[in-house]
């Protein structure tokens, strides 16, 4: 009988046991290559800064800070871009503004002005960053609470009751003899008068009485409050919060509970002791 030519040949068959000791090496290799794909970039990461309580109808500053993903180097260096949309959640929310609420970072960095509306509410600041390079982009989230209150405020009316104008300055605005922040006043004509208003958030105030107080003494006279002093106060009142007294409550709970426990134990001893 002549051999059977080469392509008549039956297939090689692979046994179970080359199977099962080629299956992990190919599968390690398949998570080895999905991970060096992972790592051709860093991490997209970020965090936002900025003050977590904003007065109503005022303004907050917020940082956002973003690094990695693809348009970014292992080396930090910015290869591609990093852009972000920003939006805002809460109870009402139609007074409430983002400026610029969409926009790219620069050398990873972003500022947001929040403009917080008349309502006292929660809001969450979202962020929606995206980075980008040759066709890979990459996404995140980042969020930040914020708490909406009434703020303290101080106002008063200056007058320049001379024909002689001011220069602008900047008036000193003290809490209880510290300083809290200044009011910025334009230049003023003679027989003039201007409005002032300044805003104060501070949830950490102790309980009790608080004082406003501005002073014109460094303009010598030209200006004066409209009731012809050059100081002027404002008090206001910090009421204590609410006691809260569910610890109590479950306190008295838990020794209720014991008592009867212990009156059903030692009433059980009891009859169980006659009963001997």
């Amino acid at each position: 009988m002549s051999p059977r030519p080469a392509s008549a040949r039956a297939p090689r068959r692979w046994t179970p046991l080359a199977v099962g000791l080629l299956t992990p090496v190919l599968l390690l290799a398949a998570l080895a290559g999905g991970a060096n794909a992972a790592s051709s970039y860093p991490p997209l990461t970020g965090h936002i800064a900025g003050p977590n309580v904003v007065g109503q109808g005022l303004k907050g500053s917020y940082t956002v800070t973003v690094t990695g993903g693809p348009a970014v180097g292992f080396n930090g260096t910015q290869v591609g871009t990093l852009s972000y949309e920003a939006s805002v959640a809460g109870a009402n929310t139609s007074q409430v503004t983002l400026l610029p609420s969409a926009g790219v970072f620069t050398n990873g960095t972003a500022t947001i002005s929040l403009t917080a509306g008349n309502v006292t509410q929660s809001l969450v600041l979202s962020v929606d960053v995206t980075s980008g390079y040759q066709g890979q982009n990459v996404s995140t989230n980042l969020s930040y609470a914020i708490q909406v209150v009434q703020p303290y405020s101080l106002r008063a009316q200056l007058v320049v009751e001379s024909g002689i104008g001011t220069a602008a300055f900047n008036l000193s605005v003290l809490l209880d003899g510290t300083p809290v922040g200044s009011v910025a006043v334009p230049t003023l004509t003679g027989h003039s008068s201007y409005s002032i208003a300044f805003s104060y958030v501070n949830q950490n105030l102790a309980p009790g009485e608080h004082t406003f107080s501005i002073n014109l003494a460094n303009e010598h006279g030209l200006v004066v409050f409209s009731n012809g002093q050059e100081f002027y106060s404002q008090s206001f009142y910090v009421t204590a919060s609410p006691i809260n007294y569910t610890p109590y409550y479950i306190l008295a709970g838990g020794v209720f509970v014991a008592a009867i426990f212990i009156f059903l134990t030692t009433s059980g001893a009891r009859r169980r002791g006659r009963k001997r």
